[in-house]
């Protein structure tokens, strides 16, 4: 068996009927080039096979009643490919439209905690000829950086089956021991979490401290709930709403190198720009610039000592976002330098930090607090931690081959929470930047508006170019 990490253990926690942990990939494959012709039984088949060398699609979630400790993970011994490969037709006329409506419907469903915290759903129909494949994983045994990894060993660069890697198919998370469980729970409660505090209590007091040196320099990142309100940050119900957008990944680069600054500085001048267009045209604009939260991956930081490995290696990072500002290049050029804040002071904390905590986090304790929180809507009575969540992960940038299918283009769908209810994922691949908004309908049912936004963003900044 193996110990889920406090970090892990948390997307759990934090989990409620409205509140749903999971993030999404939606892929559109064109079947023609499968090997043999397209056949939903045989790519169920091979879809099987590749699992066995994904240790994560293979195992569930174990618990004991006397166990004071997170949860473990367990080998699935019953595992049953039908029960988490599923097929569905889009209803016409299969545009793009009718293909998010099903997702956002797919998307507001809770996974069976029975099982493997996963499931493919194939959506047939489309207008185009093309299918989609939609990736459900929950957030306890994934984050960004390990699904675009399991997302790769479901790719091949030919059509081809690909040989699987032996080491991993002979990984298992072990069988479950219920006896196991509560001792070694214990002995981490009783004994590791009391010497961790005493060691994470002193390293923890310098944050608030450099915080306030920064912010007397002008120099530090936005600190939380110092966020102007938005519809973005109310109490959200299980309702979801998506939409996508694609761009020349060459375009933007070509922003970026004419102006001098990152590909994640142009992302988050376009997120500023489609969020301020949006807000706009619906007379709801804060003269305040909005604040995102940018998620950084720490899977190449040492580990500390405090730190129990797990599958969520990750941290945040507070920006603003020049949403007050017209002018495209110059909420560009102010974008760069607020993102160069943000990173600098963001490098002075432990990486480590936020995942160190997370091994505090109380089960039963947090997932009733978060009942609360959102039945009594509680997100509407103090100002918002942040407005946005804001992604960028980058892909391969080469063809690749989805079970056999040629990947046309790849959408990460991010959660939202009660008084966030925004998340932008963007995805660089085979020369795209491949945008995915997931938002909340009841605050958010016209999303493709911030999609169509972006495009518009762009040619602006393109047009600055010339």
């Amino acid at each position: 068996m193996q110990r889920l990490s406090g970090l892990d253990a948390s997307f759990l926690y934090l989990e409620t009927r409205s509140q749903l942990m999971h993030v999404i990939g939606l892929v559109e494959i064109d079947p023609s080039t499968m090997p043999g012709g397209y056949d939903f039984a045989k790519l169920r088949t091979e879809m099987q096979r590749r699992v066995a060398a994904i240790p994560a699609f293979r195992r569930k979630l174990d618990n004991s009643v006397f166990n004071i400790d997170h949860p473990v993970w367990i080998e699935d011994e019953d595992f049953d490919i039908e029960r988490h490969v599923h097929r569905v037709a889009v209803p016409a006329p299969g545009g793009a439209g009718e293909v998010a409506e099903l997702c956002g419907h797919l998307a507001g469903q809770t996974l069976d905690r029975g099982k493997p915290l996963w499931e493919l759903w194939i959506i047939e129909g489309l207008s185009n000829g093309r299918i989609c494949a939609m990736l459900r994983m929950h957030h306890a045994s994934t984050d960004g950086v390990t699904s675009a990894e399991m997302l790769a060993r479901m790719c091949s660069l030919t059509p081809e089956p690909p040989e699987l890697d032996a080491e991993k198919v002979r990984e298992t998370a072990g069988p479950p021991s219920r006896a196991t469980i509560a001792a070694t729970g214990a002995i981490n409660y009783f004994v590791q979490r009391p010497l961790a505090m005493a060691k994470l209590l002193p390293r923890t007091v310098s944050v608030p401290v450099g915080w306030l040196r920064r912010a007397q320099q002008q120099s530090a990142m936005p600190a939380p709930f110092m966020a102007p309100r938005t519809r973005f940050n109310s109490a959200i119900t299980p309702h979801r709403s998506i939409a996508l957008s694609q761009l020349s990944l060459d375009d933007v680069k070509r922003v970026k190198n004419h102006f001098g600054v990152k590909i994640n500085d142009v992302v988050l001048a376009l997120v500023g720009g489609a969020m301020r267009t949006y807000l706009l045209e619906h007379d709801e604009l804060p003269e305040k610039p909005l604040v995102g939260m940018v998620p950084v991956s720490v899977h190449d930081a040492d580990e500390s000592d405090l730190v129990v490995e797990g599958t969520n290696k990750v941290t945040g990072m507070f920006t603003l976002l020049s949403t007050d500002v017209d002018d495209p290049v110059i909420r560009l050029e102010k974008q760069a330098e607020f993102s160069r804040k943000s990173k600098e002071h963001h490098a002075e904390i432990d990486a480590n930090i936020l995942r160190s905590w997370a091994q505090f986090a109380p089960g039963t304790t947090l997932s009733t607090v978060m009942k609360v929180y959102g039945e009594r809507k509680l997100a509407s009575a103090h100002p918002p931690i942040f407005n946005v969540l804001v992604s960028n992960v980058a892909g391969p940038d080469f063809p690749l081959y989805f079970l056999g299918c040629r990947v046309t283009a790849v959408y990460p769908l991010g959660p939202i929470f009660h008084g966030l209810g925004l998340n932008i994922t963007v995805f660089s691949a085979d020369g795209n930047l491949n945008i995915g908004i997931l938002a909340c309908t009841d605050q958010t049912p016209d999303p493709w508006e911030i999609a169509n936004a972006f495009d518009d963003q762009l040619k602006q900044l393109l047009a600055a170019c010339d």
